[in-house]
């Protein structure tokens, strides 16, 4: 009886540990997709004000609306780069954070 006792204190603590783990990754995750947005946000503020003072600075109305325009392309281009690089990182964040569990699960089947 004891020996059973002892697995079970053995299978909780083991799987409090992977728990922790786990929580672990997906709070360095969650913190560095958070610092990616704000990168990303600051990076948007700045372009945005540099494009609005070009556009203000244009001698005539076809050079506001040539800077207008190549603002728009670059900024949709970032844009979609930027998400396609938070969307990767929440890939990565969910195969960390369940990793762990995946490993205890194979386990419990053999």
């Amino acid at each position: 009886m004891i020996n059973g006792f002892e697995d079970i204190q053995k299978v909780s603590k083991d799987s409090m540990d992977q728990a922790m783990k786990s929580f672990g990754s997906l709070s360095k995750g969650l913190q560095a997709i958070a610092t990616e947005y704000a990168d990303f946000s600051k990076k948007s503020l700045e372009d945005g004000t540099a494009a609005f003072e070009k556009v203000i600075a244009a001698k005539s109305p076809d050079k506001a609306l040539e800077a207008q325009s190549e603002f728009v392309k670059t900024s949709y281009s970032g844009m979609v780069s930027e998400m396609t690089k938070i969307n990767e990182m929440y890939v990565d964040l969910a195969r960390e954070a369940f990793s762990s569990y995946e490993t205890a699960l194979g386990k419990a089947t053999k």
